[in-house]
């Protein structure tokens, strides 16, 4: 009778301590981790990363890179424009994504210029703090058919920064590089 309570003993001991681990694991595990913001967001979301340099004539220099992440106006990241016609003219801007919308294969972004540095180029004033609008369709793997839009495609970098997710229709065509677009949204709860 001894061995038996003994048993039984360490049966419930060993039951409780399942049990206080599983209810700890439940409230302490990756999503309670998630709500208290301590890890990493494992959620699917939008994207658009990727480098390229446009197709444009010998000398005629520019390459756009996007590390864009989020859905709509909670979208983070960077985006970085360089333009460059021979050693004495040209230029850089870079700065923060605000706003980044998919859908299928094609990504509209907007980011706040951050950082400029232009020589050589015409007066542009300071465009630091102005929003500027991106569009990239994703033609498919090794970039051979992705193509780009941006905002000022028709008068120069403007004076006006543009609203949040607008972009122009992705004109441009790639030399080099790959732009990747995943898609993403939110349910609709139905």
């Amino acid at each position: 009778m001894r061995r038996v309570r003994r048993s039984l003993t360490l049966s419930i001991a060993a039951l409780t301590a399942c049990a206080a681990t599983a209810l700890t694991l439940g409230v302490t595990g990756p999503a309670a981790a998630h709500e208290s913001g301590t890890t990493a967001r494992t959620a699917d979301e939008p994207s658009l990363t990727g480098s390229g340099k446009l197709k444009r004539r010998p000398g005629d220099d520019v390459h756009f890179t996007f590390d864009a992440h989020g859905f709509a106006e909670k979208a983070h990241g960077t985006f970085y424009v360089s333009h460059h016609m021979g050693k004495d003219w040209g230029g850089y801007f870079k700065g923060r994504i605000d706003c980044l919308l998919t859908g299928g294969p094609v990504a509209v972004a907007t980011g706040v210029v951050t950082e400029e540095s232009f020589k050589g180029v015409p007066s542009i004033g300071d465009i630091r703090g102005k929003r500027f609008g991106f569009t990239v369709l994703d033609g498919g793997p090794k970039g051979t058919k992705d193509r780009l839009g941006y905002s000022w495609a028709l008068d120069g970098l403007p004076k006006n920064s543009v609203a949040k997710c607008l972009g122009s229709a992705p004109f441009e065509t790639l030399e080099r590089g790959d732009f990747t677009v995943h898609h993403w949204m939110p349910s609709r709860g139905r």
